[in-house]
């Protein structure tokens, strides 16, 4: 004859389902607030948008601190100001009876930022030109690009349109420089220091007839972060 089965376990037998049935309740709450807190974010993110808004472009703003459009054009047109202000540019229509003609040459960046010396060098062009007081030349690049479309004329051009070979005019001074930097920080805190320097060199002779620089001075302040 088979024993009849222990109370005890028959009480864990008939409580198993109802263990098993809260363990599920369990799982799905916690799945739904794993869904819930999903959705949250999605939803911050859909949310969050980017707003575009058009300037003048004459307008200094400044983000981060760094070299900017702003810093290349101050640069520019205090060098070319304090080069005019000495006295080779009336020296040289002394002796001449015309005006100089400048070249710029390579400004190069030392700073271990990313500067787009391009900009630096039209902007110093735009300055030099705009004064009347000197004639400017195009570039090694440039003059490249140009004798390129003069040797096509020489084929396809009219007689009396095509542009004749050796009639280029020879810069007088040619202009060189750097871009250097020092850069000082504590506690979010930031100073920049940026230093321009020029030259303008004699082609003929390799005598510096002007040096100057420039100085550009930023303090940076940035909140720490807070959890």
């Amino acid at each position: 004859m088979r024993a009849a089965p222990r109370p005890d376990i028959l009480d864990r037998y008939r409580a198993a389902p109802e263990a098993q049935s809260g363990l599920e309740a369990i799982m799905s709450a916690s799945t739904i607030r794993i869904v819930a807190v999903v959705a949250a974010l999605a939803a911050a993110a859909g949310c969050s948008t980017t707003t575009v808004t058009r300037v003048p472009t004459e307008e200094q703003i400044d983000l981060s601190g760094r070299w900017n459009d702003t810093d290349s054009q101050q640069a520019a047109q205090a060098l070319v100001d304090q080069s005019l202000g000495t006295p080779w540019v009336d020296n040289f229509v002394l002796a001449k009876a015309e005006k100089p003609t400048v070249i710029i040459g390579t400004i190069r960046n030392k700073t271990p930022e990313h500067i787009a010396v391009k900009t630096l060098v039209a902007d110093l062009e735009r300055s030099f030109i705009n004064s009347s007081r000197v004639t400017v030349v195009a570039s090694a690049e440039e003059r490249d690009e140009i004798r390129g479309e003069r040797e096509d004329q020489q084929q396809f051009a009219s007689d009396d349109t095509v542009k004749a070979w050796g009639l280029e005019r020879g810069a007088d001074y040619m202009l060189i420089g750097e871009v250097n930097s020092q850069f000082d920080a504590e506690d979010g805190k930031e100073v920049k220091y940026y230093q321009v320097d020029c030259y303008l060199v004699d082609l003929e002779s390799n005598v510096k007839v002007w040096t100057g620089f420039t100085k550009i001075k930023k303090f940076v302040g940035r909140s720490k972060y807070k959890p």
